[in-house]
């Protein structure tokens, strides 16, 4: 018999189970990867021109400084770009800084200010803010440090206490995007769910609200809070598990909840909340029972706000399930799914929309970077939306009417061919073939993910950290609501697609890169190719400058007009958050918040290094040194494990319904912010049942299993683990040191 047509790996490989080689295989040549959907503590250091007797801020002038801050002080804030207030900067969300005391010609000169332990080991997503001299910035677990920009030392901190033990409710790592600012308090979703406002000054809790409407459903909290005219506006994450989404408005100063808007509607036998759940119950099917599933449209990241129009912005998520032809059987849009949404800021009024992805079956949510501008379109002047979400296409949109002006792909797609003078997608005659397993181009992971993009009006550009990281998808016909048969994908965590996930391997090539587009011709005007996918955010300035981190630990400067890169940094581990620029002092800073994780992040790495999730800050002529970061994994390819060959199949299917999507493949993939099960310590294998059981992991988002697997599914699992390891070991040495 051919072991190796046979054997663990094979029969991995024919669940979807495929390395693929990255783009790249300079730096660090030949990332052995799945197309799976997939320490030293760093030490402040002083900063250039602030000694170590500078007194920090107090309370009093914290609080100062914060008082006032609100609408009126954001838009004169605009004007300069002194300080960083908001998520995306201003209320446009350009993230384009006119700041431009560093810029093309002296950035070369940049150094490390300090840097700052976030004391986390999980993905870092978060944008600084920045006022007077004081950053608020997140680590994962939605715990909430305050810094002195001037020194890089703690001025306080703030734990919401998520129970660990719940961490795999969220599909994409126990990420937070940040908070927001606004009289004197600080807002911060925390990722069960609750939003909280602290004192500015003192990170001391104000007030705490749950936002969860119905906790039979996995609902968290990823995305920063954004303030619209006294209202703290959150959404909610969670349409991969079942559930259904809203975005709700909390009075900034009591907490009272002030209105709250459903992206797609309810249970039909039950009045509608409004107008607009009406109107979008006709694009559903009833017979599908979509409302116990949720229905998905979840607003888990991009808000944006426009005070002249008195409109703020949504982006929608996903259909929960994936499966279009299970969540809606007649077929219909499924309005509001992968949408832009406008509401009254006032009310929560539904005022338009625009639907990008109808009846949604890719997992395309809308929920990525939103940007207002105004644009010559035509030779005419247009209030537009820039989107680029991840289905692939770039939007320009009337902001004022949700009027359709243009769209055009960024990157391939196979899923449509273009859009039609309506806007409406025309789609490929096999795009939403099911009944086989077919490769969506972009996947899951999106042409562009949560990963804040920037616009530069001087240059007329947006920068996008774009991307493909190939999958395959294929309705699963026996799926019902909470099913957990061996085989579905992640089902044993809670996940509800609907759908085989790499049932075949996918063919297109992964990639990551930086692509800077002319919004106006819709047309790319450079690129920069990268090691890996999964890039961080980006920051333009008027100082001709785009900054990003990188998948493989580095944090870039390019010329924003040609591309050309001008400087970098190293930062260890891999950067995934967007940075911020300010000034203080009549300095300018620039800081990124670096940890690798989320989605992708979990199971996947471009780097060798690992370290806790670190704010590096960076000013001319700094000179703090880098911090120490370990080597990733240096323990041999698991061997030793006994097990029996004929557990393996059934044990494969066990791993994939609870274990891959953050584990990845034993031995083929390299592991991520969570380990590789093919490069623990052999003991944690052959004691398996202690760990998957009330084990000692939950405290840092491991899932008990109890009830859900037996101790004989432990076994088979183990089989699985080693076996597939012992298929892989002649190519171990390849894994591990490239």
């Amino acid at each position: 018999m051919d072991r190796a047509a046979h054997g663990p790996l094979a029969r991995a490989q024919r669940l979807g189970f495929r390395p693929t080689w990255p783009i790249s295989r300079s730096t660090s040549a030949g990332l052995l990867r799945l197309g799976l959907l997939a320490g030293a503590c760093a030490l402040a250091a002083v900063g250039p021109g602030a000694s170590a007797q500078d007194a920090k801020p107090s309370g009093g002038q914290i609080a100062a400084a914060t008082a006032g801050i609100d609408g009126a002080w954001i838009a004169a804030n605009t004007a300069t770009s002194k300080d960083w207030p908001t998520y995306g900067l201003d209320y446009a969300e350009t993230r384009f800084s006119k700041l431009n005391q560093i810029n093309e010609t002296n950035v070369k000169d940049l150094g490390l200010a300090w840097t700052y332990d976030l004391e986390s080991t999980r993905g870092v997503e978060a944008t600084p803010l920045v006022v007077d001299g004081v950053m608020y910035v997140t680590a994962s677990w939605s715990v909430v440090h305050a810094i002195d920009v001037r020194t890089g030392k703690r001025l306080w901190s703030f734990d919401p206490e998520v129970d660990k033990a719940l961490g795999y409710r969220g599909c994409c790592d126990v990420v937070n995007r940040g908070v927001a600012l606004y009289r004197g308090k600080v807002f911060v979703g925390a990722y069960d769910g609750r939003l909280i406002a602290l004192d500015a000054a003192t990170g001391k809790k104000a007030w705490e609200k749950d936002t969860i409407v119905n906790r039979s459903h996995s609902y968290t909290i990823t995305g920063a809070p954004r303030v619209v005219k006294g209202n703290v506006v959150i959404g909610n994450g969670g349409a991969e598990f079942g559930a259904r989404g809203y975005v709700t408005a909390y009075d900034a100063e009591t907490g009272a909840q002030k209105w709250r808007w459903f992206t797609v509607p309810g249970d039909p036998s039950k009045p509608f909340e409004d107008e607009s759940m009406a109107m979008a119950a006709k694009t559903w099917d009833p017979a599908g029972k979509y409302w116990v599933n949720g229905g998905g449209g979840t607003v888990w990241d991009s808000m944006v706000f426009d005070p002249e129009l008195n409109l703020l912005y949504l982006g929608t998520g996903n259909g929960s399930p994936w499966s279009a032809k299970l969540r809606s059987p007649a077929g219909g849009d499924n309005l509001f799914l992968s949408s832009i949404v406008a509401l009254n800021a006032d009310t929560g009024q539904y005022a338009w929309h625009y639907q990008e992805t109808p009846a949604d079956d890719w997992d395309y949510t809308a929920t990525q970077t939103l940007i207002l501008a105004d644009l010559q379109i035509n030779g005419a002047p247009r209030k537009v939306i820039m989107h680029a979400p991840k289905n692939g296409f770039f939007y320009v949109i009337d902001r004022a009417s949700g009027q359709f002006i243009s769209a055009k792909n960024f990157v391939d797609v196979n899923w449509a061919k273009g859009y039609d003078d309506k806007g409406r997608p025309i789609e490929t005659a096999d795009a939403r073939g099911r009944d086989k397993s077919t490769e969506a181009i972009p996947g899951p992971y999106g042409a562009h993910n949560w990963h804040p993009m920037s616009f530069n009006p001087q240059a007329g550009l947006a920068y996008i950290p774009a991307q493909n990281i190939p999958l395959t998808l294929m309705d699963d016909k026996e799926w019902v609501h909470n099913s957990n048969k061996p085989g579905q994908p992640q089902t044993g965590t809670g996940w509800n697609t609907a759908m085989f996930i790499n049932a075949t391997p996918p063919q297109s090539k992964i990639f990551g890169r930086l692509i800077a587009w002319d919004p106006v011709q819709q047309k790319e005007a450079w690129r920069v190719e990268h090691v890996s996918p999964w890039n961080g955010g980006t920051l333009t300035t008027a100082g001709n400058l785009v900054f990003q981190g990188t998948a493989d630990g580095r944090f870039i400067a390019y010329n924003a007009k040609t591309g050309e890169k001008l400087w970098e940094s190293p930062t260890g581990t891999g950067v995934v958050a967007a940075p911020s620029t300010y000034v203080v002092d009549g300095k300018q800073y620039v800081s990124v918040a670096v940890g690798w994780g989320g989605a992708y992040g979990q199971a996947q790495r471009a780097t060798n290094k690992v370290g806790p999730g670190t704010v590096f800050t960076f000013v001319a002529g700094g000179k703090a040194p880098l911090p120490k970061f370990a080597e990733y994994q240096t323990e041999n390819l698991l061997a030793g494990v006994k097990y029996d060959p004929a557990d393996v199949p059934h044990g494969t299917l066990l791993y994939v319904s609870n274990c891959a999507f953050c584990h990845g493949v034993p031995g083929v993939d390299r592991g991520g912010n969570i380990r590789n099960l093919g490069y623990v310590p052999r003991e944690e294998i052959e004691h398996l049942e202690s760990i998957v059981f009330k084990g000692p992991f939950m405290e840092r988002g491991m899932p008990d299993f109890t009830g859900k697997l037996t101790p004989a599914d432990v076994v088979k699992i183990k089989a699985f683990i080693q076996g597939t390891a012992d298929a892989v070991r002649p190519q171990s040495s390849q894994v591990k040191n490239n």
